[in-house]
């Protein structure tokens, strides 16, 4: 697969380690002719040492086989997220560093999860497009501010802050898109 192919939470093969992909940076040149860069951020599968590589897009990267099993999320163990498999039950433990940024999207009994397994090791985690989660604090709507749309910060159920159109208010669902981390839409 060429670089510019390559998405978060692929997992390759570098200079024969298999590395999981977490972090994309796109850099285009400014000149005439130049190439697009791509710096990962990709961590090592066992292990998680974290490398930072970058790429032409052209180059060609070897993208490793991996099951991915739909589960849920069960419960956290300690700094651990718990998913089980939906077909079988298996309990997959994915550490803190691994979920990273995504922890902030997840939520009890989130159904639509895939856990990537390599060698019936689980070594990440892919979220469902959106989740539903609950607004716990925003300020009020102001009178006549539907005539501009200015969006206002919110604090969801699980910490993370969002912004969002002037007409949520505190309590109402709201569907987040897991991957820019924006405002969907409402839930429900």
């Amino acid at each position: 697969m060429k670089a510019y192919d390559v998405k978060k939470g692929n997992v390759v093969e570098h200079n024969g380690t298999v590395f999981q992909v977490r972090d994309i940076e796109r850099s285009s040149p400014q000149g005439r002719g130049g190439n697009v860069r791509f710096r990962f951020t990709m961590y090592s599968v066992p292990g998680g040492n974290k490398v930072d590589a970058s790429f032409d897009g052209d180059d060609e990267l070897k993208e490793v086989e991996l099951l991915r099993r739909q589960a849920s999320y069960s419960y956290r163990d300690g700094e651990a997220f718990v998913f089980m498999d939906d077909e079988d039950y298996t309990p997959y433990t994915l550490d803190a560093d691994v979920v990273g940024d995504d922890a902030d999207y997840i939520t009890d009994g989130l159904s639509g999860c895939f856990v990537q397994v390599i060698d019936d090791m689980p070594v990440g985690v892919q979220l469902p497009q959106t989740v539903a989660l609950d607004v716990v604090e925003t300020p009020p709507e102001l009178k006549g501010g539907t005539a501009t749309k200015r969006p206002k910060p919110a604090r969801l159920s699980t910490g993370l802050e969002i912004l969002v159109p002037e007409y949520i208010a505190n309590g109402e669902r709201v569907l987040v898109n897991t991957t820019s981390g924006e405002f969907s839409g409402r839930a429900d």
